[in-house]
């Protein structure tokens, strides 16, 4: 049994955990802040989007809203495994904390890792500047 290295980003955002879940639990607002998932997403059915992404076409599956703050997804290319993204909302005093799991997968060099990570802290602050507007 293998264990991916994993980083964990998080970012604290001065609204309330509600409101950034809310938010957050839309698929069709990920391409107002994020720019490592893609643009162009299309509604598929049910938590299924078509997005392009700089990998190329790609479908993501969102998971389910729920009252727990889980904002998981997987990005899923038509020729390679599923790539599963934890990502979780969980409060912080007033506000809220955005937490996103990286995994660094078989093949990926550790600078291609930290241009993923660094990918992602962009993102992050992206909505951030976004949600406290």
């Amino acid at each position: 049994m293998a264990v991916q290295r994993a980083r964990h980003i998080g970012i604290g955002i001065d609204r309330p955990v509600e409101q950034v879940y809310a938010f957050l639990a839309e698929p069709e607002n990920f391409p107002q802040w994020t720019e490592g998932l893609g643009h162009s997403f299309v509604h598929v059915e049910g938590m299924t989007w078509r997005a392009e992404t700089p990998m190329g076409s790609m479908r993501i599956l969102f998971s389910e809203p729920n009252r727990h703050g889980v904002l998981d997804h997987a990005v899923i290319s038509e020729h390679g495994p599923a790539m599963h993204n934890p990502m979780r909302v969980v409060p912080n005093d007033d506000g809220a904390e955005v937490v996103f799991t990286l995994f660094q997968r078989d093949g990926m060099s550790d600078d291609e890792m930290a241009a993923d990570a660094g990918m992602v802290a962009r993102d992050l602050a992206a909505l951030k500047a976004l949600l406290e507007r």
